[in-house]
């Protein structure tokens, strides 16, 4: 089989990479390109982060006048609280609304979040259906797991919160400088002044943060890796009394893990307060020199200078000092936030890349044409088609030179013509390897690992094409068969089995969605499952979980089978299908397996010569080709490598 590639979480030592997107500017059109599907909802609430912006400056700046009537209120000794009364109330309407506007706008984006995510598992979920057997041979279960978990979910935080919150903190940062540019000038300048000392700290402080992350990130990748590692080889643990050994070995990576979530997390943590420090200092500045310029040039606040000095407001007061140092209280958040979200905006881009690389994935291509279809025959031997199911199949095969169309009984007739195969293009797994099965045959493959047994089964499915020669069925050219037809007229039992969730009887029903619990109940006494079936304790609608672990590994094959035997296709490929069972209960199921395979044609690999000596023809593979062939009788007076197999004189690895 192709070499597959390292999953992105290791064992002991192993690291998981931080990635940075290649291409983020791409990346982020192509996620929003999600997210505008929700565009309706998106439009309200980029139209809320713009009120509860708007709410918050105006807010602030209502300070202004309700300071600025107080202090007339006392020059003049007035009681008319009237204006300060309507300002205040403006000023909870406000406050109140922009709050309203906030929650609202976190609610729906929440919505439209969860609304992207779903599209984003479905169209990678659908395009895995699509892709060929080999990339699933090249890349690892975790690997593409982690699509739809670990890069799922930065997807999410980024979309729910970071784009929210980036917009947000933009629109507050523009506002508010605007504002504070309104007031003053002249205590602008100083603002910018400390924003650039401000923009310099994050920068440093940010790089180390970022540093640190990437460090825990990779870390937690060796935690995770070693745990789970572990937990499936605890018996090998306690076998080997190994338990002291493996507490050191994780108590160093668990240290790692410690000290550089420690650093990271320290990092982050001294950002705040440092620019809350800042914004004080920002804030006693601006709060002297504001004072200054009230106290001693009150009469300078004319012209080009109090436009200056006092902006467009006409001149520098108490009141709108006040505004002024509550924007400077609020400046340095937004630019703050806006840091913190990058990471987490980056790394979301990363995963969304990653994502998105599995989708751009070329699917399987299928230029078949022939296709299977139901059929009837009459007294004539003429075959036609039907729209009702029949119990007869055959291959319908159109021709585009005179647009005739022929119908060729399915069969189950397989032929190899001197094919060779490479998985990667350079090492050949099979060298000119020519073979027929008949219906009603039971072909057996025998020959170590790496010979090519495997191979063999997985060009019958089209699991992969083969380089030179040609495969038929039924005198078809297999190319010319639709994949999905030519794999509905196969059944498989592997040496892995695998059970859903769900009951034994839908497991079995697997194999024939529209099979009836008669239909499933024969496959199972076929299969010799339904003794241990019906002692289940709810017996065939007993629930099946964790690939049903609740089983013995033998059970589970038996089910297996049994799933192939509700199919009753004309092809059965039993591949070591019965490795996991007893000897004992394996003479059990022969006879039902005879049964299974009457009429059929059948191939099947096995590491126990005695499940193949019945078989038909015997084919010895080495290297990728056929060194010998025969019946079991054949071989043995051969004297050959299956005669040194079978009486253990040479062992296969």
């Amino acid at each position: 089989m192709a070499k597959k590639q390292k999953a992105p979480q290791q064992g002991p030592g192993g690291k998981m990479k931080f990635e940075k997107p290649r291409n983020p500017a791409k990346t982020l059109g192509r996620l929003l390109s999600y997210v505008a599907k929700s565009k309706g909802l998106l439009v309200v609430v980029i139209f809320l982060v713009l009120f509860a912006s708007f709410a918050n400056i105006a807010g602030t700046y209502f300070l202004t006048p309700i300071i600025n009537e107080i202090g007339f209120l006392v020059e003049t000794k007035s009681t008319d609280l009237s204006t300060v009364i309507k300002y205040l109330v403006i000023l909870a309407v406000l406050y109140g609304a922009g709050a309203l506007a906030q929650y609202l706008h976190a609610r729906l984006m929440l919505n439209i979040s969860q609304k992207t995510l779903n599209l984003l598992r479905r169209d990678l979920f659908d395009h895995l259906q699509d892709l060929p057997i080999k990339y699933f041979d090249t890349h690892t279960h975790g690997e593409l797991m982690s699509r739809f978990t670990n890069d799922v979910d930065t997807v999410r935080e980024a979309i729910s919160q970071g784009l929210i919150q980036v917009i947000s903190s933009g629109v507050m940062a523009i506002g508010i400088f605007l504002m504070m540019l309104y007031i003053s000038p002249a205590l602008t300048c100083l603002i910018i002044g400390m924003l650039f000392i401000m923009l310099l700290i994050i920068k440093f402080i940010g790089g180390k943060s970022s540093k640190y992350f990437r460090k825990q990130q990779m870390e937690v990748g060796s935690v995770n890796g070693y745990i789970e590692e572990l937990i499936e080889g605890l018996k090998v643990v306690k076998v080997f009394c190994r338990e002291e050994e493996t507490k050191k070995s994780f108590v160093e990576i668990n240290e790692n893990y410690r000290i550089a979530a420690t650093k990271a997390h320290t990092f982050a943590s001294i950002l705040m307060p440092i620019m809350g420090n800042i914004s004080y200092i920002n804030f006693a500045l601006s709060a002297a020199l504001g004072a200054f310029i009230i106290l001693n040039l009150g009469d300078h606040q004319q012209g080009v200078a109090g436009l200056f000095l006092g902006g467009l407001n006409g001149a520098l007061t108490i009141g709108s000092l006040a505004s002024f140092l509550q924007y400077t209280r609020q400046f340095s958040n937004p630019i703050t936030q806006v840091s913190q979200q990058m990471n987490s905006v980056l790394a979301a881009l990363a995963g969304a890349e990653r994502i998105f690389d599995v989708i751009d994935t070329k699917p399987e291509e299928d230029d078949g044409y022939v296709t299977l279809v139901h059929a009837k025959v009459d007294e004539k031997g003429n075959i036609t088609e039907s729209e009702k199911r029949t119990g007869v199949w055959a291959w319908k095969h159109p021709h585009s030179a005179d647009g005739s169309v022929t119908y060729t009984l399915l069969k189950g007739d397989v032929r190899f013509h001197d094919v060779t195969f490479s998985y990667d293009g350079k090492k050949t797994v099979l060298k000119n390897v020519s073979l027929y099965a008949k219906p009603g045959q039971k072909i057996a493959f025998v020959g170590s690992t790496g010979a090519g047994k495997t191979t063999i089964t997985n060009l019958i499915n089209r699991f992969y094409d083969i380089q030179e020669g040609k495969i038929t069925y039924d005198g078809i050219n297999i190319k010319k068969i639709k994949k999905d037809d030519l794999r509905r007229s196969l059944a498989m039992v592997l040496q892995d089995t695998h059970l859903f969730t769900g009951t034994v009887e839908e497991n079995i029903r697997y194999g024939k969605l529209d099979a009836t619990h008669e239909d499933i109940v024969k496959a199972a006494k076929i299969a010799n499952a339904d003794s241990f079936i019906t002692r289940l304790p709810d017996g065939y609608n007993t629930m099946l979980t964790g690939d049903g672990t609740n089983l013995s590994q033998g059970q589970r094959q038996l089910l297996a089978i049994a799933r192939a035997a509700v199919a009753d296709p004309p092809v059965l490929i039993l591949d070591e299908a019965t490795s996991s069972i007893d000897t004992r209960t394996e003479r059990l199921i022969e006879k039902g397996m005879d049964k299974l395979m009457e009429g059929k044609t059948v191939f099947v690999i096995a590491h126990r010569l005695s499940t193949v000596r019945n078989s038909n023809a015997i084919m010895v593979l080495e290297n990728g080709e056929i060194i010998e062939k025969g019946d079991h009788d054949t071989l043995l007076e051969q004297q050959g490598k299956y005669y040194k197999l079978y009486t253990g004189q040479f062992e296969l690895t």
